[in-house]
């Protein structure tokens, strides 16, 4: 079968999109998650129906471009409040502080230095929080694997398209998902 929906093949073992993803969300990003599903909800699905009905009322549906992008836009919408009504049920919220603050686990703030002495401040979160911009990893992320259970001073090996890079662990902060 040739077509749009064929893909090339990849082995499953290999395959970084096949391994399990960690259910473990901080209390504040299950909450921007029902936030935004929330808004979808009661916000963006009424106001699409709204302009779907009003473009379907204006005649012949198969020429009607306002019809056609607002159709799917609305299913856009459907899909992602299903998906994220469906992964707020499998998530598990960690709404407490880890026994060890001096170790790092999930939701701890660490900054590194690098071999070079350059510093890079992280945060290990879940999943569906990461974010670029404010430097927050996967807990699933190979630096994030590399960090977990190690305390300050220690050293973190991880591997890198260009070689291996050593990382030492410089300070690591938790903040109260209570406060």
């Amino acid at each position: 079968m040739k077509g749009r929906n064929m893909t090339r093949w990849r082995d499953p073992a290999k395959d970084p999109r096949q391994e399990p993803k960690s259910n473990l969300i901080t209390a504040e990003g299950a909450e921007r998650l029902r936030g935004i599903l929330d808004h979808l909800s009661r916000v963006k699905r009424p106001a699409l129906s709204a302009k779907v009905g009003e473009a379907a009322a204006l005649g012949d549906r198969s020429e009607n471009a306002d019809y056609t992008y607002n159709k799917k836009e609305l299913n856009r919408v459907i899909a992602r409040i299903r998906y994220l009504t469906k992964r707020l049920d499998e998530l598990t919220v960690v709404g407490r502080l880890p026994a060890d603050t001096q170790r790092v686990y999930f939701g701890a703030f660490v900054t590194l230095e690098d071999e070079e002495g350059e510093e890079l401040a992280i945060r290990l979160v879940g999943h569906d929080e990461t974010d670029t911009g404010k430097h927050w990893i996967s807990v699933d992320a190979p630096l994030a694997k590399a960090l977990l259970g190690k305390s300050l001073d220690d050293e973190a090996i991880v591997a890198a398209p260009g070689g291996e890079t050593t990382y030492l662990i410089t300070e690591i902060a938790y903040r109260d998902p209570q406060a």
